[in-house]
């Protein structure tokens, strides 16, 4: 059966009406996640992916060969469209359509690139520096053009992080977002809006085009309902955060109070579908024993009724685990 690549799901995922929910994280385990509770897309962090993966700060240190291989290992994993935080494209216009190539052939359905001078900083740290907008213009011209030769259906956001840059503004926000919008970029990205009202003025700027902000500086925060009546087309809501808080306090817990932490967790999730080794049903365990019971001959498969021991069996998955009150 022929399946939609997921450049054309995530198309057409933008151009529904409302704000596409995305999930936004730095490993296939975190795409997984999302994808089992169901989230239709999916996008790689850059600065979850250097906290995470490497443990260092976001400015600028991925390498292009790092976000390659992190966006191919993500990519086999889902089969949800996966959108990448691509910075700088890595390089001028010349390194920043092979940037785009590599993410192509890598699997992903979109990414976008910023505005800022290499080395580049979060988007939420002070301090970050633009290029000229004729640079920035060129760069997006030449990933639009990589784009629509090896699949037009890619999605490419241009992302301004001028209006938290030095010397920045909400004018010079909109400037480059109306600039930008002519060069064939699919979504105008506006990087740390400091309002509602500021929200709208660039809305109202460049209302031809999909239209993207990070929301937050924003207070109170958005809801749902005026993200969807912003004209967002999407959201980022970096949920690992709550991991990584969440095993803060544990290690902070059972340096207190030792095993009886570690018990207490387990008897609490003890029912809890990723508990125990819930995770091996996540990443596909049950679909090995599929594969080998086509594949391997019929003595292959009696280890599975001998005596050997093991908490998990792949033929019932966690729910056999939690019946058997592991």
């Amino acid at each position: 059966m022929k399946t939609e690549k997921p450049s054309t799901v995530l198309r057409r995922l933008l151009n529904e009406p409302g704000c596409l929910r995305t999930m936004w994280g730095s490993c296939a385990h975190h795409a997984q996640l999302a994808q089992s509770v169901g989230f239709k897309a999916f996008g790689i962090s850059g600065s979850k992916t250097s906290s995470w993966i490497y443990g260092m700060p976001d400015a600028g240190y991925i390498t292009q060969t790092e976000l390659v291989e992190a966006t191919r290992n993500i990519c086999n994993a889902v089969k949800m469209p996966v959108i990448v935080d691509a910075d700088t494209g890595h390089g001028n216009a010349v390194g920043a359509r092979r940037t785009v190539e590599l993410l192509i052939k890598a699997g992903a359905g979109g990414c976008f690139i910023e505005d800022q001078k290499s080395p580049k900083r979060c988007g939420f740290v002070k301090g970050k520096q633009l290029i000229s907008v004729d640079e920035a213009c060129g760069k997006y011209r030449a990933v639009c053009d990589l784009r629509d030769e090896l699949d037009p259906d890619f999605i490419i956001m241009a992302r301004t992080d001028a209006r938290g840059a030095v010397g920045g503004s909400l004018e010079e926000a909109i400037k480059r977002a109306q600039a930008y919008a002519t060069t064939g970029v699919d979504v105008i990205y506006a990087e740390a809006l400091q309002s509602r009202e500021e929200m709208k003025a660039v809305r109202a700027a460049v209302p031809n085009i999909l239209f993207r902000a990070t929301e937050g500086a924003i207070k109170p925060p958005l809801s749902a309902k005026e993200k969807d009546d912003l004209g967002l087309c999407m959201t980022s809501i970096h949920f690992v955060q709550v991991g990584t808080v969440a095993m803060y306090d544990f290690l902070l817990d059972f340096k207190e109070r030792g095993e009886d932490a570690w018990n207490e967790f387990n008897a609490r999730t003890k029912d809890h579908p990723l508990g125990g080794l819930g995770v091996f049903d996540l990443t596909g365990f049950p679909e090995v024993l599929k594969i080998e019971q086509k594949y391997l001959p019929p003595e292959e498969l009696e280890k599975y009724k001998g005596e050997s021991l093991g908490t998990y069996d792949p033929s019932t998955g966690r729910s056999g685990q939690i019946k058997r009150g592991f």
